[in-house]
């Protein structure tokens, strides 16, 4: 019996896909900038996935992330991750980004100094924003794990792993109506 699915579909930004199984959403794919088929890049990021018609829960994200992307002041909380592959360092890490509300913004420092002791093993404190970073570009989930709610210190937007990069964060900003120092956009 298969148990992984994918389903396309549109949004105001474009196709994007989401791939599921029982025990939650597997991977969140947005609009592929540079072109190719999205339901390939689906299958080679979740092996075995076939395209299927969304259970009610993948019915209920996909309405979540629709209405996200379409201005909508939603934070998806209730969507559930099947997180059996997911280190304990980034599930904390996505659990912080996930409590940061649409139009709002952490720094990589910030979420860093969130995480708990048990987490962080012997990271030295100056390298925590960078592995939360680091954590951050292998999250799965974009949209769902809002990791373009975090942001470089002194205003950097940091990078964004998804299609499009960082012109594809500074848009899921602006949507959400986030705050973005003038540097961001654009204007010096």
């Amino acid at each position: 019996m298969i148990e992984r699915y994918f389903h396309l579909f549109d949004t105001t930004i474009g196709t994007c896909a989401i791939a599921w199984r029982p025990g939650g959403l597997l991977a969140v794919r947005l609009p592929a900038v540079e072109g190719g088929d999205l339901a390939q890049k689906m299958r080679r990021a979740v092996p075995g996935a076939v395209a299927g018609e969304p259970d009610a829960e993948a019915a209920s994200a996909i309405a979540g992330i629709r209405a996200l992307l379409s201005g909508q002041k939603r934070d998806l909380a209730e969507i559930r991750l099947d997180m059996a592959a997911t280190s304990p360092f980034d599930r904390a890490v996505y659990a912080i980004a996930r409590a940061i509300p649409p139009g709002k913004t952490l720094t990589y420092g910030q979420v860093g100094k969130q995480l708990p002791p048990d987490v962080l093993a012997d990271l030295p404190a100056s390298i925590v924003p960078r592995a939360v970073g680091q954590s951050l570009g292998r999250n799965p989930w974009p949209i769902v794990v809002p990791c373009h709610r975090v942001m470089a210190a002194a205003g950097g937007t940091g990078s964004f792993s998804a299609p499009g990069g960082v012109d594809t964060k500074l848009t899921l900003l602006r949507i959400e109506g986030a705050f973005l120092p003038a540097q961001q956009l654009g204007l010096f």
